[in-house]
């Protein structure tokens, strides 16, 4: 699907929302002027990169090990 049709299939959908959360949640969306990058703390930041290293060095876990970990929480 090329960029012009994922456009005009979200703008279909946002004309049909009634949700107030979801569109809400889009104008923040639109009012960001700031990456969110720049948003975020130093330490996230750091989390972030440190992760991408991790990657990087092929040290990744399957969803499944991830998911089975933090169950409780999700």
């Amino acid at each position: 699907m090329n960029l012009e049709t994922r456009k005009i299939n979200i703008i279909s959908w946002v004309s049909h929302l009634q949700d107030e959360n979801t569109l809400s949640r889009i104008e923040e969306l639109q009012s960001q002027k700031d990456d969110w990058w720049n948003l975020i703390s130093d330490e996230e930041r750091a989390e972030i990169e440190e992760g991408i290293q991790q990657a990087d060095r092929g040290e990744l876990k399957s969803t499944d090990e991830v998911l089975s970990k933090y169950k409780k929480w999700l």
